[in-house]
C-alpha cells in the first residue's frame, strides 16, 4: 500500500502541518495529518482525486461515479439523499468528501469521521476546490500540482473555443440542464463554457445558476441553437409553442448521450471534454 501511494505521488506517513480550510459550509475544518482512506460522495470530487493523482487513496464512491474506470469497482455509497451509512462506516474513511446539501454530513461528524463540503458552483469554485482538495490529501507540491491541473484545463478551454465555428459565435444558446426545465445559466460553470465558445445565453446571470424556467420564457427568448439531453430532446415537438423557436425550426439541436451528459453536466476537471463535445456539435450544425 505504501509503495502504491508513492507511486500515484501521495504521501504514506503524516505531514507535519496540518491543512487548514473553509468549506462550502462555512465550517473550519483541519486535516491535522495526511489521509489514506478517503470516500467521495459527488461524482466531481472524485474526479479532481484522481486528476490530482490520488486515485488510489479512494476507498469508497457514491453511486453516480463512473470515471475514471477504476473508481468503478469501488464500493457505491448511494446519493445526497440516501447514503449508506453504515456501509460507508464499515470502510473506516479519515476523510469524506462531499456536496453541501449531503444529508449525512453531521452524522458522519458525530461519529468523529472527518467531514470536508466542497461543491463547486462556478470555474472559479473549481478552481479553489482543487486547491482545497490537494492541501486536504497533504500532497506532495499541492499547490503546484493543483494549479499546474487548473492551467491545463484552461489551456484545453481556450483550445476547443478556438475551434468554435465563425458562423456559430455570438448566437443565442438555451441549455437545458435537467427534466422540469431547469436550465444552465450565465452565472454558473456550464454557462460560463458557453461563454468562453462565445455563445449568448438566453438565461442571464441574474436569473441564477441552474433556475427553473417558464416554457413560454424560452419561445420568447427565442435561442438559435438548443443544448440538453437526449432523452429531453424526444419530446421537444410535443412542447406548446416551441415550434416557433428558430433553433427547433432550423433543426440546430443537440442532444447528448446519457455518457455525455456526465461529462457536461459535472463541474469537474472534464470541462475541457465537455467543451470538446459542445464543440464537435457546432461543427455539424454550422458545417464550414
Amino acid at each position: 500500500m505504501a509503495s502504491t501511494a508513492l507511486a500515484q505521488g501521495t504521501s504514506a506517513s503524516p505531514s507535519i502541518t496540518p491543512y487548514t480550510l473553509t468549506d462550502d459550509r462555512g465550517r473550519v475544518v483541519v486535516v491535522d495529518k495526511a489521509p489514506q482512506r478517503v470516500i467521495t460522495l459527488l461524482p466531481s470530487l472524485g474526479e479532481i482525486v484522481c486528476e490530482l493523482k490520488a486515485c488510489d487513496l479512494l476507498v469508497g464512491v457514491d453511486r453516480y461515479s463512473n470515471w475514471p474506470k477504476r473508481v468503478k469497482s469501488l464500493p457505491q455509497l448511494g446519493g445526497l439523499d440516501d447514503t449508506q451509512l453504515e456501509a460507508l462506516v464499515k470502510l473506516k474513511p479519515d476523510l469524506v468528501l462531499l456536496a453541501r446539501s449531503a444529508r449525512v454530513t453531521q452524522r458522519l461528524e458525530s461519529m468523529g469521521i472527518k467531514v470536508v463540503a466542497l461543491e463547486p458552483q462556478s470555474q472559479e469554485d473549481m478552481r479553489r476546490v482543487i486547491h482545497h482538495i490537494a492541501g486536504a490529501l497533504h500532497l506532495p507540491d499541492a499547490k503546484v500540482r493543483s494549479e499546474t491541473l487548473w492551467q491545463s484545463i484552461q489551456q484545453k478551454l481556450d483550445a476547443a473555443a478556438a475551434r468554435v465555428p465563425k458562423s456559430a459565435v455570438g448566437a443565442r444558446i438555451y441549455f437545458e440542464a435537467g427534466s422540469g426545465y431547469f436550465a444552465a445559466g450565465e452565472a454558473s460553470y456550464i454557462g460560463e463554457t458557453l461563454k468562453r465558445l462565445g455563445l449568448v445565453n438566453v438565461i442571464g446571470a441574474s436569473m441564477g445558476s441552474f433556475p427553473q424556467v417558464n416554457p413560454e420564457f424560452v419561445v420568447k427568448a427565442n435561442p438559435q441553437i438548443i443544448f440538453m439531453g437526449e432523452r429531453a430532446a424526444t419530446d421537444l415537438k410535443t412542447r406548446p409553442g416551441w415550434q416557433r423557436i428558430e433553433a427547433i425550426q432550423q433543426h440546430k439541436i443537440c442532444s447528448f448521450s446519457p455518457e455525455q451528459s456526465d461529462i457536461v453536466v459535472r463541474s469537474g476537471p472534464r470541462i475541457p471534454e465537455a467543451a470538446d463535445l459542445m464543440v464537435a456539435c457546432l461543427k455539424r450544425l454550422y458545417p464550414a
